[in-house]
């Protein structure tokens, strides 16, 4: 089991995990929230809606967008949708972000977890902040070499992290993984994403949800996020605001094959979804 702020993970009922984008570059507009009262309204309708917590963006890391901002464009944006939803809401935040300046300013700003794309990986600084603070980390498989695309090389990803977590001194109950997917590609235009040649990233990332139980042996609550994500429109040819009957069929069979947070743009449709399936189960 871990821990985001008070919420336990990885012990009975599947988490979920709402989405708040404090970025306009995002690939889903409906997940975009710029403007405080907005942010804070969305915070509020998802914990009204069953979220669990809520998980910010200030950045998107999306590989095939060019997206990268300032480290202060970032810090801006996040400290300003942190207070948003702290003051809005009871629900702990998580911050979507690879870089440790940035992850350093959301602690003080009140972030209870980071969520790192990278696992530790990209910025050598991001394991110390994350132990200094006590908080819990989202560890995303991601290698700077390239990597396979089967789940064998999504499984040595997250091994490297965590051993790098460990090296650290952050503490077991304060880690998740995350099989990244999405972030395994043969090209990309930022440097979020894990080069991988030998499949498809679309047959890559339905591999990854068929096989989830194998991230089993590593002991850690697994956080998927497959909502309105591109293999979804690849396979079935639609754009991000179409993906929504797609999206909760990919999250409730990462729930039914062991995922413990759902990381969800569709706050409310998701809780349906997985409650309807722990009732019919």
């Amino acid at each position: 089991m871990a821990a985001i702020g008070s919420v336990v993970v990885g012990k009975d009922l599947v988490r979920v995990m709402g989405i708040i984008n404090a970025s306009p570059e995002s690939f889903y507009r409906g997940s975009i929230r710029t403007d405080t009262q907005d942010i804070a309204s969305a915070a509020k309708e998802m914990q009204r809606a069953g979220a669990q917590i809520v998980d910010i963006g200030a950045m998107s890391t999306a590989p095939y967008l060019e997206t990268m901002v300032s480290v202060d464009e970032e810090v801006r944006r996040l400290k300003q949708a942190i207070k948003a939803v702290k003051d809005s809401c009871s629900l702990p935040v998580s911050v979507d972000t690879p870089r440790a300046d940035v992850a350093k300013e959301a602690v003080k700003a009140g972030a209870d977890a980071i969520n790192d794309v990278t696992g530790l990986q990209y910025d050598s600084k991001m394991a110390s902040v994350i132990s200094e603070a006590k908080i819990a980390v989202i560890l995303g498989a991601y290698s700077r070499q390239s990597a396979s695309g089967r789940i064998s090389g999504t499984i040595a990803a997250l091994r490297q992290s965590l051993s790098a977590a460990k090296k650290a001194g952050i503490k077991q109950d304060k880690i998740i993984i995350d099989p990244s997917i999405g972030f395994f590609r043969s090209e990309g235009k930022n440097p979020f994403f894990t080069k991988m040649t030998d499949m498809p990233w679309y047959t890559r990332d339905i591999d990854i949800l068929s096989n989830l139980g194998k991230l089993r042996k590593l002991g850690r609550p697994i956080c998927v996020s497959a909502s309105r994500k591109s293999f979804i429109g690849h396979l079935l040819g639609l754009q991000p605001e179409d993906r929504l009957a797609a999206s909760l069929v990919c999250e409730a069979v990462a729930a039914i094959n062991g995922a413990s947070i759902i990381r969800t743009h569709n706050v409310r449709q998701t809780v349906q979804a997985l409650t309807m399936l722990q009732l019919v189960r």
